[in-house]
């Protein structure tokens, strides 16, 4: 049962003072919106055939959505890789693999590539994220994620190192935590020459409780833009479910064409609402 609060205080920053609720969830109560304060954050993005991005959307009961970021035959995957160091619900660490899609009857278009670039909140904002599957580290979070917005979180150790241009994000399989060989997925490599870039603010359109969420995420921190850098995104020997997506997508030893970086991420995850 949720029950509105007072302001959380954050200091003189605008940015997180914003009205709460509280929800209860299985592992306790969980105050929305959840505020990250501080994040280390590696977005790397993949053009994968649009007819394996269907099949996957179909098979995690999502064919009613469509992928929004398309050409040449070729749609946009995203895998985003989250240290969460200062946040509302405690510091963990997350891997999102995901497609940018747009809701049902809705026709791609190249205006829809600049919607991740509009404001989050308007009515007319169509692109959204849907998740395929959303790893994490800590059982709040998973609780959090599952029981509030219907997310396909899991929990699992999940390594993050990075050095000044460099990357190394192992997930591991929980059924064989550790086992590098066994890992889910490694993404590993060289940044690169950087350009500055811009705060990405996703919508995200989950299913929870029977009906689809709509749930805007306001990011901001900007960051660096790296054109096909040295990364190298792999699987190991693990038969969980998202190492077998990854596979199916053909991303297995892909480069992306796109990564972005930052060390100054910080969002606001606020309830979702029914989609109209």
């Amino acid at each position: 049962m949720r029950h509105s609060l007072s302001f959380a205080p954050q200091g003189d920053d605008p940015f997180f003072d914003v009205p709460a609720t509280t929800v209860q969830t299985s592992t306790g109560p969980v105050q929305l919106p959840i505020l990250y304060r501080r994040t280390r954050n590696l977005n790397a993005f993949f053009m994968v055939p649009t007819e394996r991005v269907n099949r996957v959307l179909v098979q995690k009961g999502a064919g009613a959505l469509s992928p929004g970021c398309q050409i040449g035959g070729r749609a946009l995957v995203a895998l985003a890789c989250y240290d969460y160091q200062d946040t509302s619900i405690g510091p963990y660490r997350e891997i999102g693999l995901a497609v940018p899609v747009l809701p049902p009857g809705v026709r791609p278009t190249l205006r829809h590539w600049l919607q991740t670039l509009t404001d989050v909140d308007s009515p007319s904002r169509q692109l959204g994220f849907h998740v395929l599957h959303l790893p994490v580290d800590t059982e709040a979070a998973c609780a959090a994620g599952r029981e509030i917005w219907g997310l396909p979180k899991f929990v699992t150790p999940i390594a993050y190192e990075d050095t000044p241009g460099q990357a190394r994000i192992v997930l591991h399989d929980p059924r064989h935590p550790y086992r590098a060989d066994l890992a889910i997925l490694r993404l590993e490599g060289r940044l690169g020459a950087g350009l500055p870039g811009p705060s990405v603010s996703p919508l995200l359109y989950s299913h929870h409780e029977g009906q689809w969420l709509r749930t805007p995420v306001r990011v901001r921190g900007g960051g660096q833009a790296h054109v096909r850098p040295a990364l190298r995104l792999r699987t190991g020997g693990s038969a969980h479910p998202m190492a077998q997506v990854i596979r199916e997508l053909g991303l297995d030893g892909a480069r992306p064409w796109l990564a972005m970086a930052t060390e100054r991420f910080q969002s606001r995850l606020p309830a979702g609402q029914p989609m109209g």
